[in-house]
């Protein structure tokens, strides 16, 4: 039967620990309004399966056990989802120091994989559709819908960054996993791919570009603004994926996209955490390039942000239908601070993929 429809619901920078300290429960806040509806009038809406793009943890410093409890805590708001709908990957903030196991406290208390549920819950056993790969690179097909999963790590080449660094915003993907993502892109060239890390290409959506996660101040110099300012990393390209096999502003991802248009859909990202209608750098939330639409998905949070840049927390939902190669991607407010809370009709987009959706196996979700 035609017409069926598949819902993708893309939240991250939740922030836990930043957002409890002030009384707010920015993930189980969202959870809570995507099944039972907002406090504030936002209707509750269907999905199928949730993609978290990175950025559970607070912390300027290096993440901890208690900010894990609480992040399993609010994921137990979930009522008539299990919590293995949830696909996640790694942010800047979720690394851990550069002395310690790779992302230990992440893969313990987020874990993709499912390698530890007695501290984590989740059981590789119930998801909707089985995960492929490690906990820093991963697949999960729905129909010809291939989702690649890689998260943010530390860069091994410096020696001063993440905690000393606050979250060191710069991002980081290791060769081993660009050309994992190469290889997955050119082998499965009848599937519509979603790429998902928690940054953004250089110069795709809003403030993705050189310095532009950065301030100055009276005086010209620079000072934070999206991201911390800090001289030790790399502010310059503190908004977008930085470096990939240890190559800084390497562009690996961006320069074969140019010379393949059209062989990614969908990039998904977050880490700049910008009002919806924002449009730093000449560029929105929503843009199109190389053939791949770029959507960035953040922010949760309500608290980790600064106070010179308005970000009232909001997630995207993508809807897909079977048969079509349109697909719908609405923006949902979960505060009424700034707009109400709902379903924000401005933001809306509707997109051509290139190849239509098969979803026959769809039921399996």
């Amino acid at each position: 039967m035609s017409g069926r429809q598949f819902n993708v619901w893309v939240f991250g920078d939740a922030h836990v620990g930043n957002d409890i300290r002030f009384g707010r429960e920015s993930l189980a806040d969202a959870l809570r309004h995507s099944e039972r509806g907002g406090e504030k009038g936002g209707d509750p809406f269907p999905w199928d399966i949730a993609v978290d793009i990175g950025d559970m943890c607070g912390s300027q410093g290096l993440p901890e056990d208690g900010e894990g409890r609480e992040v399993v805590r609010q994921f137990a708001a979930l009522r008539e989802h299990p919590r293995e709908a949830v696909y996640s990957v790694c942010g800047n903030h979720d690394r851990s120091g550069l002395r310690e196991p790779a992302a230990w406290w992440w893969q313990k208390w987020v874990d993709p994989i499912g390698e530890h549920t007695q501290f984590s819950g989740v059981d590789p056993a119930r998801r909707p559709f089985p995960v492929s790969g490690t906990w820093e690179r991963y697949s999960f097909r729905v129909g010809n819908l291939l989702f690649l999963m890689m998260s943010d790590i530390n860069e091994p080449t410096q020696t001063i960054g993440r905690g000393d660094l606050g979250g060191n915003p710069g991002g980081v993907v290791s060769g081993e996993t660009f050309r994992w993502w190469r290889e997955m892109v050119e082998s499965n060239p009848d599937h519509i791919i979603i790429s998902v890390h928690h940054y953004m290409l250089k110069d795709t959506t809003v403030a993705s570009g050189e310095w532009e996660g950065m301030d100055r101040d009276e005086n010209g110099n620079w000072r934070g603004g999206y991201h911390g300012y800090k001289p030790q990393g790399t502010p310059i390209g503190a908004s977008y994926l930085y470096w990939v096999d240890s190559q800084p502003d390497a562009q690996a991802f961006e320069r074969y996209l140019a010379e393949h248009p059209g062989s990614v859909a969908i990039w998904l990202g977050g880490h700049t955490h910008a009002h919806p209608d924002a449009t730093d750098g000449g560029k929105t939330h929503i843009e199109t390039k190389w053939g791949t639409h770029f959507i960035n998905c953040g922010a949760l949070t309500r608290y980790h942000n600064n106070v010179r840049h308005q970000n009232p927390p909001k997630s995207r939902l993508l809807t897909f239908t079977e048969g079509s190669d349109e697909l719908r991607v609405r923006c949902y407010m979960h505060t009424d601070e700034f707009l109400p809370q709902g379903w924000y009709d401005r933001a809306e987009r509707r997109l051509r993929l290139g190849r239509a959706n098969r979803g026959r196996a769809w039921k399996e979700a």
